[in-house]
């Protein structure tokens, strides 16, 4: 009787982990997407959330669609602080499990602003590029006394999630957990190749924003950082549209990664 009055409140935390995850496949699905395109030069823009949501409010019934992001990144958030300060998965207290405790946290935290930046956009307040809010961090933490280490250690931050990505995508444990999951074959590998992409991907732009933002505080100039657009700027200008193509591609293949994982409930990385 106790375990089945649990159930129904199990399922509608399950619902909500499975919506959050799956928006956030699609907010990836736009950027690489939109980035893709661009690179292509057949349209589209190289950009961050921000530029995603802009895209998504000038399409028809793009408010309603926008708003269906905001709830869908609200039951993310939700999740992740659920994983956090919950711990469904006994990851306990010892230095491994707070260390991915905080990796939830964190997680959470990050997108609370891109569902503010959303919001922004959805009452009118929005505008800019998808670097501006960063900027503005950025700008008021050199205004600081030790302005010049903190945003240093902002970058550290970036870093650090940077090489957990790269982590992911090439760590044993990373297919293991797939292939517990009990999907196909033909599922598994399309997850092992699109995670593994994917997160390559993901490594590879949030490790040009950690240089971005160390460019900032060594030039004390909150311009020469930026977030997910500027760092596809660098891309293409450093590297050209064939290199920019293949990291937007994979950005692509890490949010169809995501969406996969939304439909697992076996899924737990």
């Amino acid at each position: 009787m106790e375990k089945s009055d649990l159930n129904p409140s199990k399922k509608k935390k399950k619902m909500i982990a499975r919506l959050g995850i799956g928006t956030k496949g699609v907010v990836y699905l736009l950027i690489g997407g939109l980035t893709a395109w661009a690179a292509l030069g057949s349209g589209g823009k190289k950009t961050g959330s921000k530029g995603a949501f802009q895209f998504l409010l000038g399409q028809p019934f793009g408010q309603v669609m926008l708003w269906l992001v905001v709830i869908g990144l609200a039951g993310y958030v939700f999740w992740r602080m659920y994983q956090t300060f919950m711990d469904p998965e006994d990851n306990g207290l010892d230095r491994k499990g707070l260390r991915r405790r905080l990796s939830y946290f964190s997680s959470g935290f990050f997108y609370l602003f891109i569902i503010y930046s959303a919001v922004q956009l959805l009452i009118g307040a929005g505008g800019g590029g998808s670097g501006g809010g960063k900027e503005s961090m950025i700008q008021k933490l050199l205004n600081q006394e030790y302005g010049r280490w903190m945003v240093a250690a902002v970058a550290l931050i970036f870093l650090g999630k940077a090489i957990y990505q790269m982590f992911i995508a090439y760590s044993g444990n990373f297919k293991i957990k797939i292939k517990e999951a009990g999907m196909n074959n033909k599922t598994q590998q399309l997850m092992i190749y699109s995670g593994r992409v994917g997160y390559t991907a993901r490594g590879l732009v949030v490790g040009i924003i950690a240089y971005l933002t160390v460019r900032a505080a060594i030039t004390y100039d909150a311009s020469k950082s930026g977030g997910t657009e500027d760092a596809f700027n660098f891309i293409q200008d450093e590297f050209g549209a064939i290199v920019l193509g293949i990291i937007a591609f994979g950005m692509l293949a890490y949010g169809l990664f995501i969406m996969i994982k939304a439909s697992e409930h076996k899924m737990n990385f």
